[in-house]
């Protein structure tokens, strides 16, 4: 099998992988979302960790801690997957599949806004038209919802600036996710001890099979992100781009073919109105790389 197909199938397995989270995280709706958010993180810390020692990332994980730059960035990173990843939770477990699928298809438009905001970067025309036709979308959906979707803005926000700040500290997925999860597990050790103090704890009753799913959250967050590590550097960005969708994809199906939810006609235009954004976003990126290569290839033979 070459790399790049082996790669091709690791990015489609971490992005299905993910796209199939609501189905994990329904099963185990008894425990409540912050009980589930603990358990995870301390799991998380535990599998990260044991990643770290086993794939010889000990000197990166050393190199995170002492660089008080990276240390800073990762340890607001830690604080924004944890807001994300509850919200996720909150979400499936509340009947918000649909919502939380908006959230990850914005996403990337999301990330672009705050490259603007944050790192001044300038868009293109058709980036902003997609930026508008986004915008557009939440306003039509905030109609049809009778409030404002903000599970979906929160999964948005939260995933978008937990990639601005990996982008700036640029370490590795494994050493910088332990450290993340080393942050956030005081918070969260905290947290399954008030619950066990107060008598609302479902984990140390659960039965075995529940107490076993509960445990393995740490798994399952580390497989797909091995497989994503796989993907990327086997396969070009623009490869990586197009896979993403893949997750919200999952979510939608899921939202509707096993969870039930409604899609009535407004809902419907909202959402395609989000699509036709990507569409256009999707396409921009694509001809505007496939533009740089031609330039960078006329100035490589000096035409």
């Amino acid at each position: 099998m070459s790399e790049a197909r082996r790669g091709l199938l690791a990015g489609a397995a971490a992005y299905g992988l993910w796209g199939l989270f609501p189905l994990y995280w329904a099963i185990l709706d008894d425990a409540g979302a912050l009980e589930i958010l603990a358990i995870r993180v301390v799991a998380s810390l535990v599998v990260m960790g044991g990643l770290t020692v086993l794939l010889g990332r000990t000197r990166h994980f050393r190199r995170i801690v002492t660089d008080r730059r990276t240390h800073a960035l990762l340890a607001l990173a830690g604080l924004v997957i944890s807001v994300n990843w509850f919200t996720f939770i909150w979400g499936v477990t509340n009947g918000r599949v649909l919502e939380t699928s908006l959230g990850y298809f914005v996403t990337p438009l999301v990330s672009v806004g705050l490259g603007v905001v944050v790192l001044g970067e300038r868009l293109r025309r058709l980036q902003w038209a997609a930026l508008a036709l986004a915008a557009l979308a939440v306003v039509v959906l905030t109609v049809d919802y009778g409030r404002v979707p903000w599970v979906a803005l929160a999964l948005a926000t939260s995933f978008g600036t937990y990639g601005l700040l990996k982008k700036q500290a640029d370490v590795g997925a494994v050493e910088s996710l332990t450290f993340e999860t080393l942050v956030a597990a005081p918070a969260a050790i905290g947290v399954l001890a008030w619950l066990a103090l107060t008598g609302v704890a479902v984990f140390p009753d659960a039965g075995v099979g529940q107490a076993l799913l509960l445990a393995s959250t740490g798994f399952v967050t580390a497989v797909p992100l091995i497989c994503f590590g796989v993907a990327a550097t086997r396969i070009p960005l623009t490869t990586m781009g197009l896979l993403q969708y893949l997750a919200p994809t999952l979510h939608f199906v899921l939202g509707i073919a096993v969870f039930g939810e409604a899609l009535p006609l407004s809902r419907a235009v909202g959402f395609a109105l989000v699509w036709t954004a990507l569409v256009v976003f999707t396409l921009e990126a694509w001809r505007h790389r496939r533009r740089q290569l031609r330039l960078a290839a006329v100035a490589a033979t000096g035409g």
